[in-house]
């Protein structure tokens, strides 16, 4: 059995405990180091060669894909994702991520990221696509970071295709990813911590915030309507006018939806231009 040494990085000294306990019960992990920063993990790696490293993705200063971008691709070990936020799902599995766990980490799910990795990593094919995918995420960033103009071969490039433009990504532990095309979203109400996504044929639940949703993911053609809900402006069909300057938005579904006055003035702007 090959045994492999793995590195935990996090910023939060409790996540790494747990995670530690829950890999300690697994015979071919070997935890040899843990970080609570990228600058941590980058002395980490270069001194151990680590086969495997856990690593979370939002912390202070640089995030895990910064160390990622940091790596050198001929020493990358695997690399398996460990965070509370969904929304990174398909960003990790651009740059070669063997798998993306949500916390708390079941220990069912776990044992599945074990697998793949010990699969992967008896895979030279599989290694040397991850080792390809590290070194192209590097040469983007440093192309990023070049000033505008001196790339001789800007005008030529081809644009690269992000699918978060054109779908929400909807992942929640062991479900499968769904990928909902923005169009065919019809509105989306918050439940606490967790969305509803409506399409003219399901509802999709997806943890997430509603104000996240709209700074950060959402296009411009959602207007929030209601301190729980924003709408796809192509699917208000008219807008009946209440009491207190409110309105009730019916959609092309016949579904209404209650407009507050918080809101009303600035959808009636969008609508009217």
């Amino acid at each position: 059995m090959t045994i492999l040494n793995t590195l935990i990085v996090d910023d939060e000294p409790a996540a790494i405990e747990g995670l530690r306990l829950r890999l300690d019960t697994f015979p071919q992990i070997r935890v040899t180091g843990e970080a609570n920063s990228v600058a941590e993990a980058i002395t980490l790696i270069n001194t151990q060669t680590p086969d495997l490293i856990f690593l979370d993705i939002e912390m202070p200063e640089q995030s895990g894909f910064d160390l990622i971008r940091q790596l050198q691709p001929e020493l990358c070990p695997a690399i398996v994702f460990v965070t509370a936020f969904h929304q990174h799902a398909v960003k990790a599995f651009e740059v070669r991520a063997l798998d993306y766990l949500l916390k708390p980490v079941k220990m069912e799910r776990l044992a599945e990221a074990i697998a793949r990795v010990c699969e992967v990593t008896s895979n030279r094919a599989d290694k040397a696509q991850m080792l390809a995918a590290v070194a192209e995420i590097t040469k983007d960033q440093q192309g990023a970071s070049a000033e505008p103009g001196k790339n001789e071969n800007t005008e030529s490039a081809e644009p690269q295709y992000c699918i978060e433009r054109q779908k929400l990504v909807i992942q929640d532990g062991r479900n499968p990813i769904q990928l909902i095309p923005y169009q065919d979203i019809i509105w989306i109400d918050a439940a606490g911590d967790y969305m509803c996504v409506h399409t003219l044929v399901e509802t999709y639940v997806m943890r997430a915030r509603l104000k996240s949703l709209i700074d950060e993911r959402l296009p411009n053609v959602f207007v929030r309507i209601h301190k729980s809900t924003v709408v796809n402006l192509t699917y208000i069909e008219k807008l009946q006018p209440l009491c207190n300057s409110e309105y009730n938005a019916v959609l092309q579904n016949e579904k209404v939806l209650k407009v507050s006055r918080t809101y009303a003035r600035a959808l009636k702007l969008r609508l009217l231009g």
